[in-house]
């Protein structure tokens, strides 16, 4: 029984302490800390109350209580301290809870392996050096760049597919890396060995929810491609359609994901320790990329981009390029089923054209001017036009396949690149730097008119009389943005990734096609239509529509400030702290002025008071100054742990629960 109450006042002192040193902070922990804080409390406050307490236990008067009382707020005042140095050197929710501490050790564990095995992939092809960032910048001669490429091409085809997939989007970011890489990292090839039909098959079944004969009629156990996220099979529906069903390799999400903790990781780690990764950007370009593969890996996703692109071409009536349409009710997360394009992918389509009399310069058109629509136009985009991604229907026409990767402009950033598009076709350069500067980003202040000038001497270059457009226009214009210390936004970057691949399609369709020329024409011709009377009549209706509202409220509201006016009662009134988040901020910081303020008087007085030499007693041997500077300084330190408390959280009250 002497054991079991033992226990029970332990417990409770606990939690006494505990409950106190919370309440006195004025701040909410999570019960964990709270409970380690009631912990270290009463293994201070036990010592001190043998020390302090007097031993003879009998003796009469309020000394024992008054040492008693001292010994407790020591223990809760050392509890206190100890919920403001966690709070400080462990932030609330910087841990994760007891419960996650052995899946995430496992985690750890698994990524240190992983770690591990890219390492040694690194210094095998000679890359350690940049790694460890003992090499601040790359080689200098053409040669040392190709032999660096190449060394990283082969790193990454090594690492799998997550660090494949990044170096395609490297190789289509002109104006971040140097055409030697570019040339490199184009190379890569997103490829795997096919699995198993029994795998694909259970993997179909899961997201179907039901057997697949119910759904098929016919399926085609030999995949009609594959790649290192998923294989593509032919299907026939029950209902007779013909389809294409994508199915995801199992397990390779979780791969992924592993693989992509990894590489941002190693972003923001190499932007800290290296001058190229700075230069780069590395860590919001691994961030943008780990989300565009993780919306890749949702199936879900592409069906509603696709979906989206095929109601934009329908709303305006263009039919020029083949999309599939995705069976909604039948396409999950790791499944995806589509109409099937029947066709010859790009690179053999040659026969077919000439069979069929078809001039390649306008099926190479009519494949530009759908890409050029969908940027400008709808502002979802196909982002990875690359050959194999587009065929040539049996009838000649042009169908374009897989919008895992789309990106997405909205209405301000179009109407900057058809200014930009306009000015570059006119010549003006003060047109192209007022939308280019709307269109990157500004770290710091520009000099607008050296960028003026800059982008003149760009035009003349390479769009003047008699010069011919080429790849090397898009790596002078990234050159003139980094030179003005401009970064280009991840949309923007998608808008010339899409059409630096579209350009490399085209040239396997025309080998002479002039992408940068038949630009301007779509862009003159669109903007013409848009020029004419019918297009401007229905412009300024829209745009009298939208004002309509404001013109109605405008004679009256011009009468009342004209009639003020005249009486000489035209004033401006200004609110000062209007905003609440203003008044809570002053407020705030006002309350933790008068504490520390209150804190520090109240540790002066304790001084003060524990320094008199004599003084009344408020019982025998117990002097009146003595107990009033002990309780000057108790209170002292609760203001000044209070003040540091609600800095460290930064006034916050929420109790996340995590430790």
């Amino acid at each position: 029984m002497f054991g079991i109450a033992a226990a029970v006042t332990v417990i409770l002192t606990i939690l006494i302490f505990a409950t106190m040193a919370r309440r006195l902070l004025g701040v909410q922990f999570s019960r964990f800390r709270t409970v380690a804080a009631g912990f270290a409390g009463m293994v201070v406050g036990g010592p001190l109350m043998l020390l302090i307490v007097s031993p003879d236990v009998d003796e009469p008067g309020l000394r024992p209580l008054a040492q008693l009382a001292l010994a407790t707020a020591c223990a809760v005042l050392f509890a206190m301290v100890f919920l403001v140095l966690a709070e400080a050197f462990v932030p609330s929710g910087s841990v994760s809870p007891i419960a996650q501490w052995i899946p995430a050790l496992r985690r750890r564990i698994a990524r240190t392996q992983r770690y591990t095995k890219l390492t040694s992939i690194a210094v095998r092809h000679g890359l350690g050096p940049y790694l460890r960032g003992r090499q601040q910048t790359g080689p200098d001669s053409s040669g040392g760049r190709h032999r660096l490429a190449r060394s990283l091409r082969a790193a990454l085809d090594e690492g799998g597919v997550t660090f494949v997939k990044l170096g395609q989007v490297l190789s289509t970011r002109q104006d971040l890396v140097s055409p030697e890489f570019i040339e490199e990292l184009s190379a890569l090839q997103d490829r795997a060995a096919p699995i198993p039909w029994e795998q694909a098959s259970a993997v179909l079944t899961a997201e179907l929810g039901r057997p697949l004969d119910e759904v098929f009629a016919e399926f085609e156990r030999e995949p009609l491609a594959t790649a290192s996220i998923a294989q593509v099979y032919l299907a026939r529906l029950v209902t007779g359609e013909e389809v294409v069903v994508k199915i995801q390799r199992p397990n390779i999400a979780a791969a992924v994901e592993r693989d992509l903790d990894i590489v941002t990781r190693l972003g923001r780690t190499l932007e800290k320790s290296t001058q190229w990764g700075r230069s780069l950007g590395i860590a919001e370009l691994t961030e943008g990329f780990a989300t565009a593969l993780r919306e890749e890996l949702d199936f879900r996703i592409e069906a509603g981009n696709m979906a989206t692109v095929v109601a934009n071409a329908r709303a305006r009536r263009d039919d020029s390029v083949v999309l599939p349409e995705p069976h909604a009710q039948l396409c999950g997360e790791r499944v995806l089923v589509m109409n099937r394009i029947s066709g010859v992918p790009l690179r053999r389509a040659g026969g077919l054209l000439e069979q069929r009399g078809i001039d390649p310069v306008d099926t190479a058109r009519t494949l530009l001017s759908c890409v050029l629509r969908q940027i400008m136009f709808d502002g979802v985009f196909h982002a990875d036009p690359h050959p194999g991604n587009v065929m040539v229907t049996e009838d000649g026409g042009i169908g374009l396949l897989d919008f895992g990767s789309v990106g997405r402009l909205d209405g301000a950033t179009r109407d900057a690149l058809a200014q930009l598009l306009v000015g570059l076709n006119s010549g003006n350069a003060g047109m192209v730097t007022d939308a280019l500067l709307t269109v990157v980003l500004q770290p710091e202040p520009v000099d607008e008119q050296q960028l003026e000038r800059s982008l003149g001497q760009f035009m003349v270059r390479h769009l003047g009389a008699g010069s011919t457009p080429s790849a090397q226009l898009f790596i002078d214009l990234f050159t003139i943005v980094s030179d003005h210390g401009l970064s280009v936004p991840p949309q923007i970057a998608a808008v010339f990734r899409s059409l630096g691949t579209l350009e490399g399609t085209l040239q396997v369709v025309a080998p002479t096609f002039d992408l940068v020329g038949e630009a301007r024409a779509f862009g003159s011709a669109q903007f013409a239509e848009q020029g004419s009377m019918g297009s401007l009549r229905e412009t300024v209706q829209n745009e009298l529509i939208s004002l309509l509202p404001m013109l109605r409220k405008l004679p009256r509201r011009v009468d009342r400030i004209s009639d003020s006016l005249e009486r000489g009662r035209l004033s401006v009134n200004v609110r000062l702290l209007a905003d609440e988040r203003d008044r809570r901020f002053l407020t705030g910081l006002v309350h933790q002025v008068l504490l520390t303020v209150l804190g520090v008087t109240g540790g002066l007085l304790g001084v003060l008071l524990l320094g008199l030499p004599e003084g009344p007693d408020v019982v025998e041997d117990l002097p009146l100054y003595d107990v009033l500077g002990y309780a000057m300084f108790v209170l002292s330190s609760v203001l000044v742990l209070r003040v540091v408390a609600s800095i460290f959280r930064n006034g916050s009250g929420d109790e996340d629960g995590r430790d």
